[in-house]
């Protein structure tokens, strides 16, 4: 009962702070409340998913739990950039709607079919990294998406939605998160190799070849940020394209196998 509760306070908090971010979003006494809120939700969200992903038979990363565990990533990471102060109002008010989306699904669809058992600290450790990497890459594609949008429209000189803050400044935060992002997916590959004993039985080898073409997209991304200095559509392509393999590496794996297969 007590998990329902949060989770419905969790859902609640956070439309409400997409709600007031959209309504204020410049720095003052409401867009205070809104963080409070969103604090509120994230903490609430937290609560509610803490029963349900650390069970006593271990731990639990079916479909739909490790996709709310990642939207509270997300909004964790939402809250950090905008104490930060950081230009990310638009993409808090995109994607609060969704995490608070994540939740509904994964209450009404309760699934403990993936609870993997007697998990070592590297592994552990692995698996964070992962969900916090995929979550700062799944940011930075949103924020390539309005990127994009923004620059169809000042190249057709039409206006931009007031909401939307500069090319340079969205740009310079898709740089970061994907930077970030990176470099604990670099980490997280390398940890997760150790702990291979055989792919087959362990229904790995569709997402190694998905998160190393992923992996390869993103290093790519980078170097070339490095040296050539690139960026704009060039720059968008490369996050998406990367972010969509990404998603099928882990997304795309337990989906088939859980929902399609009904194997764990």
């Amino acid at each position: 009962m007590l998990m329902i509760l949060a989770n419905l306070t969790a859902i609640a908090t956070y439309i409400g702070a997409a709600f007031g971010l959209a309504r204020w979003p410049t720095p003052g006494q409401h867009r205070k409340l809104c963080l409070s809120l969103l604090a509120l939700a994230v903490a609430a969200h937290a609560a509610g998913l803490w029963p349900s992903t650390v069970m006593a038979e271990g731990l639990n990363f079916s479909v739909f739990n490790a996709g709310s565990l990642v939207a509270w990533c997300i909004a964790l990471a939402i809250l950090v950039l905008l104490l930060k102060l950081r230009p990310v109002e638009s993409l808090a008010v995109a994607v609060l709607p969704l995490v608070a989306g994540a939740v509904v699904i994964e209450l009404a669809f309760p699934n403990t079919r993936d609870v993997i058992s007697h998990v070592p600290a590297g592994l552990r450790l692995h698996i964070a990294l992962a969900i916090v990497a995929y979550s700062l890459f799944a940011i930075a594609t949103l924020q390539a998406f309005f990127l994009a949008f923004a620059d169809r429209k000042l190249r057709r000189h039409q206006p931009v939605l007031h909401f939307l803050p500069p090319l340079p400044a969205m740009e310079a935060v898709m740089f970061q998160l994907t930077l970030m992002a990176f470099v604990l997916l670099t980490v997280s590959l390398v940890l997760g190799a150790i702990y291979i004993a055989d792919i087959g039985a362990q229904h790995l080898a569709h997402k190694i070849v998905f998160s190393v073409l992923a992996w390869g997209v993103f290093a790519t991304l980078v170097a070339g940020r490095w040296h050539f200095g690139w960026r704009g559509r060039h720059a968008i392509r490369y996050v998406t394209a990367g972010f969509a393999l990404l998603a099928l590496a882990f997304f795309g794996t337990k989906i088939v196998l859980e929902l399609i297969l009904h194997r764990i």
